[in-house]
């Protein structure tokens, strides 16, 4: 029983030091927290992705929508739109834009919508439900499943020119096949202007065979873009070849005349290359020049470039009529088109 009393001084001690261990945690959390600014508001929280917020009654986004902007597709007459009023689905469903713009919606009647993104849409129906009562705080998101008003035009050496529709995502191959492909004349390089671009910012595409190549050109196309496809250059080689025609040219180095008589197969055995004619187009007409293949098969003369549109005529040797310009452009207009792997 003695033992007890002498044991209080100690425990008296060891509550004593126990509280100004907790004294301080508590005065070091307390300088440590981040003081709070009075004058800072709390961060608004955001809508779910695709659902367009709610403006607060009376604000100005709640009376008039903004304009869609250039990189959103802009909704238009005859599009075909989802339209989904989170728990209401007697209201939602499927819609077309008619040609004046609206769309019906059940119970609010007509909602203009034309000339909106698909997200600036929703605000529209949204306050259209608002104003007539209809839901309370409508959650509202619309999908355009087809842009009608909006298609990609194709123009130049294709099959079949013309403005596609586009219903769904579209490649650059997509497009082409359907408007039938290139044709004969048709370069190796595809021009495409994205919508609301500057021409003189379009992009330039190349059509390799190679299999990276394509995978790299074969882009994704959007509502309101234009693919152009320019024509190649064509030299035309006609009289006494084994392989007379137009080839089409798309190397960027330049072509000779030695190389446009090999493609075309070299003379024949009764041509005679040495009084070969040249025609180019100019401002002024066709201009004809005289040129020895003979000299430049045997390596004693310099070899000449040709151009696009060029006409290269070999002679039958002995061939005393004289064929004039008229003669050899009908022909060369008229001629088989063959595709030069250079």
């Amino acid at each position: 029983m003695q033992r007890i009393p002498n044991l209080l001084p100690y425990i008296l001690k060891l509550v004593v030091f126990l509280g100004m261990v907790g004294f301080f945690q508590v005065a070091t959390a307390q300088q440590t927290a981040p003081v709070q600014d009075p004058t800072r508001q709390a961060p608004v929280p955001t809508e779910p992705s695709g659902v367009a917020p709610v403006p607060p009654a009376g604000s100005p986004e709640q009376s008039t929508a903004p304009p869609a902007t250039s990189s959103a597709l802009a909704i238009g007459p005859g599009d075909e739109l989802d339209v989904t009023i989170y728990g209401a689905p007697d209201l939602s469903g499927h819609t077309r834009v008619s040609a004046d713009g609206n769309i019906f919606m059940p119970l609010i009647g007509e909602v203009r919508i034309a000339g909106l993104s698909s997200s600036e849409a929703a605000v529209a129906i949204m306050t259209q439900l608002q104003r007539n009562n209809i839901v309370n705080d409508p959650q509202v998101s619309v999908y355009v499943k087809e842009y009608t008003a909006s298609g990609i035009s194709v123009s130049g050496e294709v099959a079949k020119p013309g403005f596609y529709s586009a219903i769904g995502p579209h490649r650059l191959f997509d497009i082409l096949q359907a408007a039938g492909g290139p044709t004969d004349r048709a370069s190796n390089k595809v021009v495409v202007t994205h919508r609301g671009q500057d021409p003189k910012d379009a992009t330039t595409l190349f059509l390799s065979k190679d299999p990276a190549e394509m995978t790299a050109s074969n882009i994704v196309l959007q509502p309101g873009d234009t693919v152009v496809v320019p024509r190649a250059g064509i030299i035309y080689v006609l009289g006494e070849v084994n392989r007379p025609g137009g080839y089409v040219i798309n190397a960027t180095g330049g072509i000779t005349v030695l190389q446009i008589v090999a493609v075309a197969g070299g003379p024949t055995h009764v041509a005679s290359p040495g009084k070969t004619r040249l025609l180019r187009r100019t401002e002024n007409g066709f201009q004809e020049q005289q040129i020895d293949v003979k000299k430049l098969l045997r390596g004693k003369a310099t070899d000449i470039s040709v151009r696009d549109q060029d006409i290269l005529f070999i002679p039958t040797s002995g061939l005393k009529s004289a064929i004039n310009s008229a003669t050899l452009v009908g022909a060369a207009a008229s001629t088989a088109i063959y595709r030069v792997p250079f």
